[in-house]
């Protein structure tokens, strides 16, 4: 009898696992549906794995190269070295560059990522193809360092570990037949609460400004990098600002509230949302950061909404596809499990959230695919730059000529007006917006970087935007650091600046203190 109990209740339990499989997979006949929803949502992911990989084709060599700023294979010997070995740095620091970190592995790396954003933006994607643009972004995050060191590489995994489970496994057309599974769809409604929530709690209990209205007053000027807009934006009248701020505070903390809430309005939330990260791209150079949040922010919409604004075209085939639509039962089962994990899984991101010492930008699982977010938590009243400058005179004099190298998107000469970044990344220029708040030793990179521009190297050269020295090494180089202030409207210039001190004081090749501290890093071997 028990035997036939046991028989009786594991048949039932399976037989309720296929109803709740066959609930995921099929959809709601009379919901609006999300085919048009799921189009948007991953040519958008794919328009940012595209900059991110481009960004290693373009920077990597400079950046983690064999002998770029941080190489990556010094990195992975280091965690290999501490922790046992390089099977233990695998287990512990899941990436592909443990099979290789040349320089030709990384840019094999980027252009495989480039290749594949270009098919997802192209209109084909499916699991295997999203789950391969995942596993190179895991990779190249683990081994970047200080240069990938932002919250919103660990939001493109996570966003892009949700979107794999959004399409088939193999079905790669615009519209496929199997309907995009629901959970998978409130999972990146979740994403876009938590960075919301994330970003709002975090400004609340940071910076008094954001709770007397006025962080605006300096965060035009004094964001990372400031695109041709940003003055515009700086300039606008002290009430204009408070109204901002407002809107910010509505927008992170309000709005996420009503995401899971009447489809009314979770599309007034969504569209909110949505304006708020419109005004963030339009006001600054905030990397992908902006056109990666819109990812999930997109997933509130249905395609009762989608259907009056996208052309007909588009519209036709969704509806076609939909019709003829074949639910997987294999593919609901997995993506009843997998939002169970997850679910479960986001139970420290909620205690964190709520947690009076709230940590922004942190994963909860060793591989980044369950993580917390926030932004902009304290605002600089100043802006600091370093310049830095070479001379080929082999003695410094008072009369020396010193000549400035200019940035890609960074401030320099003040008659020069900054640039249009967004969605790119230049990722030296964001390191040098924390390298002026800081000392040389507290961005170890610099003094490498002061080493390669004494030694004329092509692959960092590229990653400034002149060379005032022809690709001639210079004999001496110095950094000082500068305030600079938006100039007064018809100023005639971009930039006000004034001198506030010496950064690095001037250093050549035979500086033996200097070839010191690079033998210390692992930067600098004797030949």
């Amino acid at each position: 009898m028990s035997g036939d109990d046991d028989g009786a209740g594991g048949s039932g339990a399976r037989a309720s696992l296929r109803r709740l499989a066959d609930r995921v997979a099929r959809e709601d006949p009379a919901a609006p549906g999300q085919w048009l929803g799921r189009f948007v949502v991953l040519r958008l992911l794919g328009l940012v794995y595209l900059m991110a990989f481009l960004t290693l084709v373009n920077q990597g060599r400079g950046l983690i190269g064999a002998h770029g700023l941080e190489p990556a294979a010094d990195f992975l010997d280091e965690v290999a070295a501490q922790l046992g070995g390089r099977a233990a740095g695998f287990t512990e620091l899941p990436t592909l560059f443990w099979f290789g970190a040349s320089d030709r592995f990384i840019a094999a790396v980027g252009w495989i990522g480039v290749a594949l954003s270009l098919a997802v933006v192209a209109g084909y994607a499916n699991a295997l193809i999203l789950a391969a643009l995942c596993v190179l972004q895991i990779s190249v995050a683990a081994v970047g360092q200080d240069f990938y060191a932002f919250g919103w590489e660990l939001q493109l995994v996570e966003t892009g570990f949700i979107c794999i489970f959004l399409c088939p496994l193999l079905d790669g057309r615009p519209f496929p037949r199997r309907p995009p599974p629901a959970p998978a769809v409130w999972l990146l409604c979740w994403v876009a609460m938590k960075v919301m929530w994330g970003a709002g709690l975090i400004k609340l209990r940071g910076d008094p400004c954001w709770r007397d209205l006025t962080c605006l007053d300096f965060h035009f000027e004094t964001q990372p990098i400031p695109n041709p807009l940003s003055a515009a934006f700086h300039h606008l009248p002290a009430w204009a600002h408070k109204l901002g701020v407002l809107f910010n505070h509505v927008v992170e903390l309000a709005a996420p509230f009503f995401m899971f809430g009447p489809r009314r309005l979770r599309h007034v939330a969504g569209a909110l949302m949505a304006g708020l990260q419109i005004v963030l791209i339009a006001s600054g150079n905030l990397s992908f950061l902006n056109w990666l949040t819109l990812v999930p922010i997109l997933a509130c919409f249905d395609d009762g909404l989608w259907r009056r604004v996208m052309p007909r075209r588009l519209v036709a085939r969704a509806e076609r596809a939909r019709a003829a639509a074949l639910p997987s039962r294999a593919q609901g089962a997995t993506v009843a499990v997998f939002a169970v994990a997850v679910t479960l899984l986001n139970i420290p991101v909620v205690v964190n959230m709520l947690s009076g010492k709230q940590a922004m930008n942190t994963s909860f699982t060793r591989v980044p695919l369950v993580n917390t977010y926030g932004a902009f938590g304290s605002v600089g009243r100043e802006r600091d730059q370093l310049v830095f400058e070479g001379t080929m005179d082999e003695e410094l004099t008072a009369a020396t000529t010193w000549r400035a190298y200019e940035w890609k998107c960074q401030p320099g000469d003040p008659a020069r007006g900054p640039c249009w970044m967004s969605p790119y990344h230049y990722r030296l220029d964001w390191r040098l917006w924390f390298a002026a708040m800081a000392a040389p030793a507290d961005e170890p990179w610099s003094v490498n970087l002061v080493w390669k521009l004494l030694e004329g190297d092509r692959a960092v050269l590229g990653l400034l935007a002149t060379d005032p020295f022809a690709g001639t090494p210079p004999r001496h180089i110095r950094v000082d650091r500068y305030r600079y202030r938006f100039a007064p409207r018809g100023a005639g210039v971009w930039w006000t600046r004034e001198r506030i001190a010496t950064w690095l004081p001037p250093v050549s090749r035979d500086n033996e203190e200097l070839q010191i501290y690079l033998r210390r890093r692992g930067w600098l071997r004797d030949p």
